[in-house]
């Protein structure tokens, strides 16, 4: 099962569709792995840059975690008006069921100005299969 978010910040959509990998996770050991494609649409009349990326992760039981540093997958990526840019990652939780949301910080290249967009807040979860 695969679910999809979307929300747009300052004229740039994320869009976040995230499924549950159940060839490699192992709930018998509190293990669960989660896939998602995050799709990035330059909706502006501007070319921007994205900089730095923000996430804070809540696992089934309240803890969070955040993680923050450059780029996303080893890019800083450029995206041109009216163009997108994905990726893929993948989250690790020891609970079947957890939130990931945040933000990215840009750069608009004919201005120079930074501004950030929020990256909509999607949940994960496993649901098993009842036989």
């Amino acid at each position: 099962m695969q679910t999809s978010y979307k929300l747009t910040t300052n004229e740039i959509e994320v869009k976040v569709e995230v499924a549950y990998q159940s060839d490699q996770s192992m709930p018998v050991s509190n293990q669960y792995l989660f896939a998602y494609r995050i799709t990035i649409y330059n909706r502006s009349s501007h070319p921007v840059q994205l900089l730095n990326r923000q996430w804070l992760i809540t696992n089934g039981w309240g803890g969070q975690k955040t993680v923050a540093g450059e780029g996303v997958i080893g890019l800083q990526p450029k995206i041109e008006s009216a163009e997108a840019f994905q990726y893929m990652s993948g989250c690790h939780l020891e609970t079947p069921r957890g939130t990931m949301g945040g933000y990215y910080e840009f750069v608009n290249l004919t201005f120079n100005t930074k501004f950030d967009v929020t990256i909509p807040t999607f949940e994960m979860l496993y649901l098993p299969t009842l036989n």
